[in-house]
């Protein structure tokens, strides 16, 4: 091969290099475990989100997921973590979804996401994963505290229903995005979780989306009783406590205050303000 030829491919080679993206790093959720405190706000899609005033609070942490950044996108606020467990939404919204991959401190996909065709995260990526399935007499022997499961002998249904105060093991699906966010949010270390937006009104809509959007499928009704309600009611009993204490923003929730106390703005206020001063 001539000196020209090598120099030729040599030159094509480093070319191709530069426009070949680096591998993204994907961190385990080990890595950020307990690394929080204090107050947190997740920020939902449903219609309600839109009346919150997310500049007031910029000063709080806070979690998003899927479409709901949009509530980010005029600001200058940057969520501490982006979650996308719907698999679809990079094609439904991609502009949205890649301004979220530009924009968030930290973010949380399915493993094989980052290794695909999207925009490569600018923050810190951890990898999803779902808890391993139990049979009900493993559930039962299980002495793993940080997953807290719904047991019972006579449902295997009960097997699906859990809690996952460690984000290592993985997380349960309870068939709603704002569920794999409160685990999170226990994951890292938060005491007040704030919920906006969590109306769970399937009629309604998603605030973010209009009619000519491509939208994603919504199965809240169809979930709600089997899965979203029980896997909630859970969480309120046996999860919830003074070091770990959720509310809902939302007063048009569909979500029962006996099972997340729901709060005024006002009131909201009151809480972040002496959770501050503590």
């Amino acid at each position: 091969m001539t000196g020209q030829s090598i120099n030729s491919t040599r030159h094509l080679r480093n070319s191709v290099d530069e426009h070949t993206p680096a591998p993204t790093h994907v961190l385990d959720f080990g890595k950020c475990r307990g690394t929080q405190k204090g107050p947190v706000f997740l920020i939902g899609s449903g219609k309600s989100a839109r009346d919150f005033p997310i500049k007031e609070f910029s000063h709080i942490p806070m979690i998003t997921m899927n479409g709901a950044f949009s509530m980010f996108a005029d600001t200058n606020i940057k969520p501490l973590f982006y979650v996308c467990s719907d698999r679809d939404f990079p094609n439904q919204q991609p502009e949205l979804f890649a301004a979220a991959m530009r924009s968030s401190e930290n973010v949380g996909l399915w493993e094989d996401q980052f290794h695909g065709d999207i925009p490569r995260p600018s923050g810190s990526a951890y990898a999803l994963k779902k808890s391993a399935r139990l049979s009900t007499v493993a559930a039962l022997c299980s002495r793993e505290d940080a997953l807290v499961r719904k047991l019972s002998l006579w449902s295997s249904r009960s097997r699906d229903i859990g809690f996952s105060k460690n984000l290592e093991l993985g997380f349960f699906d309870a068939r709603t995005v704002m569920y794999l966010a409160l685990q999170l949010s226990c994951h890292l270390g938060f005491s007040q979780v704030f919920l906006v937006g969590f109306d769970m009104n399937q009629s309604v809509g998603r605030f973010y989306e209009s009619s000519g959007d491509k939208c994603s499928p919504c199965g809240l009704d169809q979930h709600y009783e089997s899965r979203i309600l029980p896997s909630l009611e859970l969480m309120s009993k046996q999860v919830v406590g003074s070091d770990f204490q959720v509310f809902n923003v939302s007063d048009s929730s569909r979500v029962p205050h006996e099972v997340i106390p729901k709060l005024s703005l006002d009131e909201v206020r009151h809480k972040v303000s002496d959770a501050l001063q503590r």
